[in-house]
């Protein structure tokens, strides 16, 4: 396994780690929720969905990465997890050291468990002392790195984070995103880097002082209430100018296009059917 490396959100992607989604047994309703689950069932549609046919489409997203050259690490099963074909949230690569989440739900810890294995050929890996963090909260920008703190990712990851970066003598600052609302998934539902300086965002979940500081650095693609819901902000990067998007997402594909972005379109219908798609069902490992 060749070294890990990431310094953008959009660098040409030449390795990514995917894993098929298990069987859903998850309960979305009644007593047994959890206040985090139901605190999210605010802010995204969850509804369970067809195993075959959430293979069939991660099958269909598979081919065309490999078509425009990126290798496909699958991971092993984790038994007994229904979601599981997220792996996005169980690490993320900054620079040249592949970082291990600290998981915010016990029921998915066996999902790590292959990411861990992974991570053993690895030259350079780092795990983080406290907190949460999980990588559909991270995101990479310039010299910085910025974290969302929703329901899965605290204040004390993102210290942790900062600490961790700078015992690596890793040149980053970390940037707190903070929300409007509680029940935030993870912040790729709600803001997305797709190119150098431009970026997607549902502005509606974030603090004026937020969407202020976004105004600021990037050129900004709106995200609908709807959009937001169908999940269609959570797009993958896979070039500087080229980005996969769901299929539906007519809007935000022309919005894009308009920017001479390459647009290619993928269903992820059935994924969708819980708030991640094609960002949360990658983890790039290598991108140049």
């Amino acid at each position: 396994m060749l070294a890990p490396h990431a310094t953008s959100e959009y660098g040409t992607l030449r390795r990514v780690a995917m894993r098929y989604a298990g069987n859903f047994t998850r309960p979305l309703e009644g007593p047994g929720v959890h206040p985090v689950l139901a605190r999210q069932q605010t802010t995204s549609t969850w509804a369970p969905y067809d195993t075959a046919r959430v293979h069939t489409q991660q099958n269909a997203l598979i081919t065309l990465l490999r078509r425009h050259g990126a290798e496909v690490v699958l991971l092993d099963a984790a038994p007994g997890c229904s979601a599981q074909h997220y792996p996005r949230d169980l690490g993320f690569v900054i620079d040249d050291v592949l970082f291990l989440a600290r998981l915010n739900s016990a029921h998915r810890l066996p999902e790590a468990a292959a990411l861990t294995r992974l991570a053993s050929a690895m030259p350079k890996v780092a795990r983080l002392p406290e907190g949460t963090i999980e990588g559909g909260d991270v995101m990479l920008h310039d010299g910085s790195v910025l974290v969302g703190l929703g329901e899965e990712t605290s204040p004390a990851g993102a210290e942790a984070l900062q600490w961790a970066l700078s015992q690596l003598c890793i040149d980053r600052e970390v940037i707190p995103v903070r929300f409007a609302v509680e029940g935030i998934v993870h912040l790729d539902d709600h803001f997305a880097i797709v190119a150098p300086r431009t970026a997607l965002i549902h502005r509606a979940v974030f603090l004026p002082a937020q969407v202020r500081w976004f105004e600021q650095h990037f050129e900004l693609i709106e995200i609908t209430d709807d959009e937001a819901l169908a999940v269609h902000g959570n797009v993958l990067a896979i070039a500087p100018r080229a980005v996969v998007v769901a299929r539906g997402s007519d809007r935000i594909a022309r919005q894009l296009a308009a920017r001479d972005i390459e647009v290619l379109a993928v269903d992820y219908s059935e994924v969708t059917k819980l708030p991640g798609a094609l960002r949360c069902t990658t983890l790039p490992l290598l991108r140049s």
